[in-house]
C-alpha cells in the first residue's frame, strides 16, 4: 500500500501547523484514495519519524516523501535524507523515496502573478 508524507520546514510559531493541516487537507480532498500524512523537519512534535510511523501504522509499505519546500537547499540535500534514512533503518521492509522540492515551476510564477494582481 502506498502513502505520502508531505514534509515542511517547521516553525517556532505553532499556528503554522494550522496552515499546514489546511494545505494537507486540500491535497487529501484531491487524492481521496491516497493515505497522506504531514510532518515538519524541525520545531515540531509532528516530525518525520512520527509521520512515517503514522503511515506504517495504516499499513503503508511504500512511502513517498514530498518536500513542501521551494529550493534544493541543504535541508533537501542532507538533513531530510538523513532523517529518512534513520526511519528506513527502523523499517527495513518499507520502501521510502523522496521527490524534489518545487524549484522552478511555472505554477509558482502563476501564483505570484495572481497574488500581485489581487
Amino acid at each position: 500500500m502506498n502513502g505520502v508524507l508531505i514534509v515542511a520546514h517547521g516553525s517556532r510559531a505553532k499556528e503554522t501547523e494550522v496552515t499546514m493541516e489546511a494545505v494537507v487537507d486540500m491535497v487529501k480532498a484531491k487524492l481521496p484514495q491516497t493515505i497522506i500524512e504531514w510532518a515538519y523537519m524541525e520545531f515540531s512534535d509532528q516530525d518525520i519519524q512520527k509521520g512515517v510511523e503514522a503511515l506504517v501504522g495504516q499499513g503503508v509499505t511504500q512511502i513517498m516523501i514530498v518536500p513542501y519546500f521551494l529550493f534544493m537547499g541543504i535541508h533537501i540535500k542532507e538533513d531530510i535524507p538523513r532523517m529518512v534514512a534513520a526511519c528506513a533503518k527502523d523499517h527495513p521492509d518499507i520502501t521510502i523515496t523522496m521527490k524534489e522540492p518545487f524549484n522552478v515551476d511555472q505554477r509558482i510564477a502563476d501564483m505570484l502573478v495572481d497574488r500581485i494582481k489581487e
